[in-house]
């Protein structure tokens, strides 16, 4: 229950089913089946359907994603950092290395490109918040604009889907609360993404296992170097001053210091913020390391998902050609080739998961909550505490023994009906 006595979080421990109520009234249902298989389902939102495989010895997991009757997949490798179990964006393919220099390189001449917003609902919704750049004069400029435009297009996308739309933008006319200082930020982390790529791409060409740890948030926050987030989905924060806030897609936070070396969280400053009920403009918010994950990883999958459409769009539009050598059809990664493929029913499934839900929550808090974050008449009974930090011993005096464990060396995994505990040196670092 939250502090204003609406249901927040529930556990159905039956069905291995954890639904969470965001502060912006969305939903999140997160199911684990015996088979550890995991789907991930919300409102106006990519579904996806999760199975975790082995390659060289490291943990993958591949997830298939469906929205609106379309498939695509994604690729992510397990990693312990501070004591909690991260899942780093994998790209399933790489380019050659004359593509990643004529996006990384600045082009010839700066160009302009017709992107074909102007009658767009969402643009003229965030157009208070939004601006694309007037001339591109590289890629990573391009790439830019194609991330933001991307997430919000998901932001609106998730409003309509809902009937209801939370705060509203800046007023139109109103300067763009992105500001050039802020894109300049985005632009130079999607360069370094595109140079990182490379080098990745360098390694996997020649059968090396790329470093996890590199191309996640770990190189990012011990580099010494001031870097900007860009919120990929809905996330509710808890700013300095103990009071919860939220951000959603196209929000941009900053890290300015690094976490300690033991934390699992970091505090970050919102530079951009679309007003109302969100996370003020320049309050510091607590980020848990696995969101900024996710945040690192949307960016990644995006910038990728841009490459194709640059590779596919050269030459046209305003955009400039591209030299032969950068034409070149990008390189499937092994992981990805031999990651177990998606269930023909995975779509359906995750379709009926929402039905599963309100069922759920109707035996849960002893009535439906057809609208989200509705109050209940009374409380449900105290649920069982697991923190991170904790032990196994202690973990198991308040869930009692596990089903199975999984000994993977310094980490263990506790599997419990629905649910899996995952420790990092005998201590909790995530519970999925």
């Amino acid at each position: 229950m939250g502090p204003n006595g609406q249901v927040r979080e529930v556990h159905d421990a039956k069905r291995g089913m954890d639904i969470h109520r965001g502060l912006n009234g969305n939903r999140r249902i997160s199911m684990e089946r015996p088979d550890h298989s995991r789907f991930v389902s919300e409102r106006g939102r990519p579904g996806f359907a999760e199975r975790p495989y082995a390659f060289h010895g490291h943990d993958f997991a591949r997830r298939a994603y469906f929205y609106h009757g379309r498939e695509y997949d994604r690729f992510y490798r397990g990693y312990g950092f501070h004591g909690v179990f991260l899942n780093v964006y994998a790209p399933g393919f790489y380019y050659g290395p004359g593509f990643y220099g004529w996006a990384y390189n600045p082009w010839a001449a700066p160009i302009a490109f017709g992107w074909g917003w102007g009658g767009s609902s969402w643009y003229g919704y965030y157009g208070g918040y939004f601006q694309p750049y007037a001339v591109y004069p590289s890629a990573s400029y391009w790439l830019t604009d194609y991330m933001i435009s991307q997430d919000l297009q998901a932001a609106y996308a998730a409003h309509q889907e809902a009937g209801e739309v939370d705060g509203a933008p800046t007023l139109a006319g109103a300067p763009p609360e992105l500001t050039p200082e802020v894109k300049q930020q985005i632009a130079d982390e999607v360069r370094n993404q595109l140079a990182l790529e490379n080098m990745e791409a360098s390694q996997t060409a020649q059968h090396q296992d790329v470093d996890p740890g590199s191309s996640g948030i770990a190189r990012l926050l011990a580099d010494g170097k001031p870097h900007v987030f860009v919120a990929g989905g809905a996330l509710d924060l808890v700013n300095a001053n103990g009071q919860e806030c939220g951000i959603s897609d196209g929000d941009v936070l900053a890290l300015q210091t690094p976490p300690p070396a033991d934390a699992t969280a970091a505090d970050l400053v919102v530079v951009a913020s679309k007003g109302g009920q969100e996370c003020q403009k320049s309050s510091t918010v607590t980020v848990q390391l696995t969101d900024l994950q996710e945040m690192q990883n949307q960016m990644r999958a995006t910038v990728d998902q841009g490459l194709q459409e640059l590779q596919a769009k050269q030459g046209r539009n305003g955009l400039p050609m591209a030299p032969p050598s950068a034409l070149v059809k990008p390189t499937q990664t092994e992981y990805a080739a031999i990651a177990p493929p998606p269930d023909p029913r995975d779509a359906a499934d995750l379709q009926q998961q929402s039905q599963q839900a309100d069922q759920s929550e109707k035996e849960v808090t002893g009535e439906a909550l057809q609208k989200p974050g509705a109050p209940v008449s009374a409380a449900p009974a105290a649920p069982v505490s697991v923190e991170v930090g904790q032990t196994l011993d202690e973990v198991q005096a308040a869930l009692g023994a596990p089903a199975h464990v999984a000994n993977l060396g310094s980490k263990v995994i506790y599997y419990y009906d629905g649910k899996k505990v995952i420790f990092i040196d005998g201590k909790v670092s995530n519970v999925q």
